[in-house]
């Protein structure tokens, strides 16, 4: 410990002559009294030297906390984020700030924790509580933050007006403009006396299993509960003081057991001084950054550029091909009959139907024929629904079949997120927003993402664990970069989110020709290649004895994939859950064979995406919900209910 004080202490020193020209007597003077009435005083006083004390603070409580979780679940790859309590902390500030505005300053805190408690108690009671020692609960923990994440994004653009100054949050800012909030934070932060007190002896029992340390007299589920309590306490008041701050609680923990941190107490007392170094590096990183930008850059941003290629990093040496996730689907039945598929052709047209003619006015529901104005604006949305439902759904079973994994979609694999980083930052670039800006940049992206997370799971044959936590890396670098878009304040931040929601609203006729064409094409290509998915399905070796160009067709199928991804993404933004969910339920119907589970997965996504773009607009009407959130708030619920049952159906077979 006393190499890792000197450390901190001189990161600090070198912390504090970034982008300052007080000369380092003067800067004493300052640390040891008040400011003269000049600016660059003031301004280190004030600004620089609490920032450094948030710095140290937010650092320590990452990497305990961290540590913590991890010793307490014996699970590497969980922190505050992947156990979906940063998103449930999120989710209560925004609900907080916009219906009790008077009550921030004193219940922040506490509303962050209630919310970061009740969505860790939902990824428990996804995951079970024998299963917090393996992957399951990582899956769990990223469902819950989809679903809370698409709730969070819904409440903030029906009421955009309370929600503005809140977007800086999400992208972990820790400058400050006085001494106020580490004044704040501090006494909040007496639980780490508790977790260093009684900590240490229950990690050390816990190492024996629980079974083990209730022999020797340990109340396990008390002293557990109240030590995940107090992290969770730590975690909420740092989040209200300067928002999301990723990755650090994730890798610290596992650098400290690689340096030979054996015991519990020098486990939890490295991992603190490590986050303090490396929240230390980061931010120096964003201050010096900032020297050459216009606008600053967040802390979380910089965090978020370190720790998800680390987080990549660790995965892959890590995990193994072995490491499964323990998920299975419902067999369902063993062929598709002829009445399940006349009657998946009625419920589209009948939701075809109730999107062409039926309107929800003032006066109630009427059924009329549109005019001509009303279809112009109204066919670009059907289209366009049923065109990225169809072709998602399509992508996502070329996914799981190419790498025979049930996990596999766009979505999950990061496939969306890279089409979501190449637009956004092309429109950064550019000066202005625009998701016009076409589905080349699109497809690059996705294609750049995809051609990543090949390389890194060649070696690993594309095990779930590998893909699933590669996937979890890129969306959080994703969405922090996607944060800092939105912090700018200028007037396309909430077209963006608009869009990042995946919405049909503003599609015009060019837009919705391109889509429909588009997935088209790459749908005929793809029955065209039904005999290469088919091979390629039975195994790499059958389908070269076939006589098969197995890389080649590989590609090709990968890029039709990854075509009808960028292509739904670009037009309308990133859908989750339909590529994930629609193969599966094709399946379950007894569409097993490639062509038609083709077919059937594009009719089930076309619906469902149709069907949400509808609700949408009649469930909180006159305001309007994205299709994309109605998505992910049912296809996310409903995949929360097929683990919750996989969860009880492994324990009734047990």
């Amino acid at each position: 410990m006393p190499g890792f004080t000197a450390l901190i202490i001189a990161l600090s020193l070198i912390y504090l002559q970034i982008g300052t020209e007080i000369s380092p007597a003067r800067q004493w003077q300052l640390i040891m009294g008040q400011p003269s009435d000049t600016f660059g005083d003031y301004e280190y006083f004030y600004a620089r030297l609490p920032r450094l004390a948030m710095v140290l603070l937010v650092g320590m409580v990452m990497g305990l906390t961290g540590s913590l979780i991890q010793q307490l679940t014996r699970n590497p790859l969980l922190s505050p984020m992947t156990l979906g309590t940063s998103s449930g902390a999120w989710l209560a500030l925004i609900i907080l700030n916009i219906w009790w505005p008077a009550l921030v300053e004193d219940y922040a805190a506490s509303f962050a924790m209630l919310g970061a408690l009740l969505s860790m108690a939902l990824v428990i009671l996804i995951a079970g509580w024998q299963n917090l020692s393996g992957l399951p609960v990582v899956l769990a923990g990223m469902s819950v933050n989809i679903l809370l994440g698409a709730l969070t994004s819904a409440i903030i653009l029906l009421n955009d007006q309370y929600a503005r100054n809140l977007f800086i949050w999400g992208a972990g800012d820790l400058s400050q403009n006085g001494w106020d909030s580490v004044l704040w934070l501090l006494p909040r932060l007496s639980a780490i006396v508790l977790i260093l007190a009684i900590g240490p002896r229950v990690l050390t029992l816990l190492r024996l299993g629980q079974e083990g340390a209730a022999a020797r007299g340990m109340n396990v589920a008390a002293l557990f509960l109240l030590l995940m309590v107090c992290g969770i306490w730590l975690v909420s008041s740092v989040l209200t003081v300067v928002g999301v701050i990723g990755f650090i609680g994730l890798i610290a923990p596992n650098i400290a057991r690689s340096l030979g941190a054996v015991t519990a107490r020098s486990e939890l007392l490295v991992s603190a001084a490590l986050g303090i170094l490396l929240l230390l590096m980061t931010d120096s990183l964003a201050l010096y950054l900032s020297q050459f930008t216009v606008e600053l850059i967040p802390s979380g941003i910089t965090a978020a550029l370190v720790g998800a290629p680390a987080l990549i990093w660790f995965t892959h040496r890590r995990l193994s091909a072995q490491d499964q996730l323990f998920f299975r689907m419902p067999q369902g039945a063993e062929r598709l009959s002829r009445i399940t598929l006349l009657a998946l052709v009625l419920v589209f047209l009948l939701v075809l139907f109730a999107s062409s003619f039926v309107q929800l006015l003032k006066q109630g529901w009427l059924v009329t024929i549109p005019s001509e104005f009303i279809w112009s604006l109204r066919w670009p949305r059907i289209s366009t629904a049923i065109a990225a439902g169809s072709g998602m759904a399509i992508a996502g079973v070329i996914m799981q079949r190419l790498i025979h994994n049930p996990l596999a979609s766009p979505d999950l694999l990061g496939m969306s997120a890279g089409a979501v980083f190449a637009i956004v930052v092309s429109g950064m670039l550019a000066g202005q927003f625009d998701h016009n800006s076409g589905p080349v940049v699109a497809f690059g992206g996705s294609m750049l993402t995809l051609a990543i997370l090949l390389m890194l799971g060649r070696r690993k044959a594309y095990a779930p664990s590998v893909v699933i936590m590669t996937g979890i890396a890129l969306a959080a670098l994703i969405e922090t970069l996607v944060q800092f878009v939105l912090i700018k304040g200028t007037d396309d931040v909430y077209s963006i989110l608009r869009w990042l929601s995946g919405s049909t609203y503003k599609v015009d006729t060019s837009e919705a020709i391109l889509l429909l064409a588009g997935t088209v094409i790459m749908v005929g290509l793809a029955l065209i290649c039904h005999r290469w998915l088919t091979l390629i399905s039975a195994g790499r070796s059958v389908a070269q004895a076939r006589g098969l160009d197995v890389n080649r067709a590989f590609v090709l199928l990968l890029m039709i994939s990854a075509g009808l991804c960028a292509l739904t993404t670009a037009v309308m933004g990133p859908v989750a859950f339909i590529g994930l969910l629609a193969p599966h339920m094709a399946a379950m119907l007894g569409a097993r064979a490639v062509v038609p589970q083709l077919l059937v997965a594009a009719m089930l996504g076309a619906t469902f995406l149709l069907l949400a773009d509808w609700l949408g607009q009649v469930v909180i009407y006159p305001a309007q919900l994205s299709a994309g959130t109605v998505v992910s708030l049912i296809g996310g619920s409903y995949f929360v209910f097929l683990l919750l049952k996989g969860r009880v159906s492994k324990r009734s077979v047990a």
